[in-house]
């Protein structure tokens, strides 16, 4: 054993006094973080440095980070206890957080410390970082805001608390067989997770089926709610921090176990499976991110994850205010932030506790829920507004759907009373709808009983007063504003983007970390030459990282010299990925039929990055697609390696902060008046990317803010598409009429991408002739028009670097940060407590 081997033999152990302090967080010194490091590793991992593993140096690394947090983490829990701030409890169903390691060592300060005392130890720190497994806990757009938004309510020092599931499996983790996508389980948590804290002591008990009765309580009609099973729902702790505030919040997430989790009797009787029956059947609730719900099971598992996790959130607040709190100035102490409708079932359930529990009448209630809930819509599809079938809401949750038929019975009362009995505005609003099946509008609810209704772009939150939720915008005009979404720029500029942050640090200091704004000073520098080549050289040194990991990872290689044509975003068919994916194939049909020459094409590396729900058939045919042509185009030496199709499977947050620092272009492309937002566009340009998009979702805001020449618009806006879809839009029409198109789609149908067998693609080439819901062939030939501007502005490097140096400038306002500083001043209004 060596000296180091040891923090009991590490001189520092004896000599310094809080090298090992039980109170406080450990010293900042490299001597500190190296005791504090060994402790970990021979005390909690039970090894010496000498005989450890690299699995048990990034566990005691992150243990050791993990030191240097608490000590705040603890005292902001203690003070938000004291002072009874008002808190924003964000509830979502996704949290998509990416790797913790590296954030919370620049949160904290830590990073040239840490990385200098493991150096001492002989231990690279590059090596730990890349062994972390990022949990999967989110699916795309959503989960990924979620995570940007705790962050910045830590940045910005507001009383919070994320809550959310501990999903054992997270979203699944893709792989390829064939081209086609396979879903394989994504087991993150198999190494162990050193950044959460489990509270079993702190566990829920939530309730599921029965029936109600009710009952005459001196005068007063209770209802009971007899639950015919139970399970836990156990929490678990993540530090949220601050950049280098000393803030730290908290993300609570819920784990489910059964309330009898084994029967030794049966086991004894060798009935082994059926002694554990309980267990797996409440595990089930949290083992895996939206199960498929294809099927009337995975439809009931869905709800039962929903209720759980808010049922688990608004018991566990409740819980935490004293004993004489007066539940009347609840609206004073909490603000529930629906993040989308996956947990709108909080409204019943805060109603069913206030009423039912805690003894309130019905109107104090109603009126105390209407001021502690606020709702974000977002999405602009009616299939993704989530509708729950009476029959499964009754069986499962019996005394709320009661209390949701109140609801809107009283509700309805009142729209009666402003418009007369107008049946057809009646059966529009109703919370219930009767056809094709009675069911529960849970987007209906949320804006029934939020304080406020959010959209999430300024176009979006346009259409969702227009076209998504308008008789409700009429009868609630108040409710209804926007806040356009953002990112966190601690995570995708200065975690992502060294280089780049680096030079922005030298060129306008170091507090637009935490003030995007200040990016505005950057213009003057797209005129200055020299800034322009440094700014150049940072984009071929991020190309070359991404080279490196696609290298290492997947066994692929970004073109030298090429143009790096990024398109990484959830697999729908509203994103159009087949939009991108025929105009790889027209270019190379073009190229192979002869009639350009190779050398026209402009070197390209066009990069895929999407996971398709395991029950969308056809977005899974899509990434069959993306793949044959791949398999296709970067094997033909006819194109001299000028075009190549690359998909590296599962994408995460992880690849995508080596793909965001190196692309040249962002493809944003969806349908005009389909995208809520997005927030990758935002990560694209503010990390030097141009945008090729239409004017869709937060396009319209960043081609408003960059300029459009620095911005490749094309496509029909929202309302040719309305008009066009009124008209009777018909896809084979356009595909007769468009040359280059039709030899696009006929190569595809001729089964050349398919090794000659035209039945593989031909559901697709039949869904695009015939259907074309989101209008791909409408748009196509606007979108290789922009996409052969595209080219040519690329040809003049200088001009292109000038055109991403100005995305970057003037896209500050898509910071996260300025996000919740309009919930807070919009429809929070919890201020700061730093």
């Amino acid at each position: 054993m060596t000296p180091a081997d040891t923090a009991a033999t590490h001189p520092l152990h004896a000599t310094h006094p809080l090298a090992l302090a039980p109170v406080g967080a450990p010293p900042l010194t490299v001597d500190g973080f190296v005791a504090q490091f060994l402790h970990n590793l021979n005390y909690d991992g039970g090894v010496t440095l000498s005989a450890s593993s690299t699995n048990d140096r990034y566990l005691a690394l992150a243990c050791t980070v993990r030191d240097y947090l608490m000590a705040r983490w603890l005292e902001d829990q203690r003070a938000q206890l004291q002072h009874q701030a008002k808190s924003v409890c964000y509830l979502s169903a996704e949290y998509l957080l990416g790797r913790q390691l590296d954030n919370d060592l620049i949160a904290s300060g830590l990073a040239e410390i840490a990385t200098e005392a493991l150096a001492t130890c002989g231990i690279d720190i590059a090596e730990l970082r890349g062994h972390e497994i990022e949990p999967g806990l989110g699916n795309g757009g959503l989960g990924r805001l979620a995570a940007c938004f705790v962050d910045s309510l830590a940045t910005l020092g507001v009383p919070s608390t994320g809550y959310g599931i501990r999903y054992e499996y997270g979203i699944f983790r893709q792989t390829f067989e064939d081209g086609q996508q396979v879903e394989q389980p994504d087991a993150w948590l198999a190494l162990g997770s050193p950044w959460e804290f489990p509270h079993p002591e702190q566990a829920q008990t939530i309730s599921f089926g029965g029936a109600t009765s009710t009952s005459d309580d001196a005068g007063v009609t209770r209802t009971r709610w007899t639950p015919a099973w139970t399970v836990h729902a156990v929490p678990y702790n993540y530090m949220v921090p601050g950049f280098q505030n000393g803030r730290v919040n908290t993300l609570r997430l819920w784990s489910a176990v059964a309330t009898d989790a084994f029967d030794l009797r049966i086991f004894n009787a060798g009935d082994y499976e059926q002694a554990v029956r309980a267990q797996t059947f409440a595990e089930n609730i949290s083992k895996v991110l939206y199960p498929e719900d294809s099927t009337p099971q995975g439809k009931e598992l869905r709800l039962q994850q929903q209720y759980f996790f808010v049922a688990a959130s608004i018991a566990d607040f409740l819980d935490r205010l004293p004993a004489d709190f007066d539940l009347a100035r609840l609206p004073d102490r909490v603000i529930f932030q629906l993040n989308d409708t996956h947990p709108v079932i909080a409204v019943p359930e805060l109603m069913r506790v206030l009423v039912d529990e805690r003894g309130m009448d019905w109107d104090a209630a109603w009126a105390i829920a209407q001021q502690c809930f606020a709702y974000t819509c977002h999405t602009l599809l009616p299939e993704a507004l989530e509708v729950w079938p009476v029959e499964l809401l009754g069986r499962l949750l019996p005394r709320h759907l009661e209390i949701v038929y109140r609801i809107n019975e009283e509700f309805l009362a009142a729209v009666r009373a402003r418009y007369g009995d107008d049946e057809m505005r009646i059966r529009d609003m109703s919370i219930i709808a009767e056809f094709p099946e009675r069911s529960v509008r849970m987007a209906y609810l949320a804006a029934v009983a939020g304080s406020r209704v959010n959209g999430v772009a300024e176009l979006h939150s346009q259409l969702l007063r227009e076209r998504v939720l308008p008789a409700f915008a009429e009868f609630f005009p108040q409710k209804f504003t926007n806040v356009t979404n953002g990112v966190t720029p601690r995570r995708f500029l200065r975690l992502a983007n060294p280089g780049l942050s680096a030079l922005l640090t030298e060129a306008l200091g170091d507090g637009w970390v935490t003030d995007l704004d200040r990016l505005r000073g950057l213009e003057p520098f797209a005129e200055d030459p020299s800034f322009r080549a440094a700014f150049a050289e940072v984009k071929a040194a991020n190309k070359r990282r991404l080279n490196d990991v696609l290298q290492a990872r997947d066994g692929m290689a970004v073109g030298d010299g090429h143009l790096v044509d990024v398109m990484v975003k959830r697999l729908h068919e509203y994103k159009r990925q087949l939009l991108k994916v025929l105009h790889v194939v027209s270019s190379y049909e073009s190229v192979v039929s002869g009639r350009i020459p190779v050398s026209a094409l402009q070197p390209r590396t066009v990069l895929f990055g999407a996971k398709a729900a395991p029950g969308y058939t056809m977005a899974k045919r899509i990434i069959h697609l993306i793949n044959a042509v791949g398999s296709v185009v970067n094997t033909d030496p006819r194109l001299d390696g000028r075009l190549q199709v690359l998909f590296p499977p599962n994408y995460n947050v992880t690849l995508a902060e080596s793909v965001i620092p190196a692309a040249d272009l962002s493809e944003q492309i969806s349908l005009a008046g389909k995208e809520a937002s997005g927030t990758g566009n935002m990560k694209f340009a503010l990390n030097g990317a141009l945008t090729i998009g239409t004017d869709d979702g937060a396009n319209v805001e960043i081609r408003e803010l960059v300029g459009d020449d620095n911005f490749f618009l094309f496509g029909m806006a929202e309302p040719e598409v309305d008009r066009l879809d009124r008209a009777g839009y018909r896809p084979s029409e356009v595909y007769q009429a468009d040359a280059e198109l039709r030899r696009a789609i006929d190569l595809i149908a001729s089964g050349a991408l398919s090794g000659g067998d035209r039945s593989v693609f031909e559901p697709i080439v039949s869904n695009l002739l015939y259907e074309d819901r989101f209008m791909v062939l409408a748009d196509f030939s606007a979108y290789v028009a922009a996409q052969a501007r595209v080219d040519a502005a690329y040809a003049d490097q200088d001009a292109w670097t000038r055109s991403a140096i100005l995305n970057v400038a003037r896209c500050g306002f898509f910071s996260s940060d300025r996000s919740i500083r309009d919930y807070i001043d919009r429809i929070w209004h919890t201020p700061p407590t730093l």
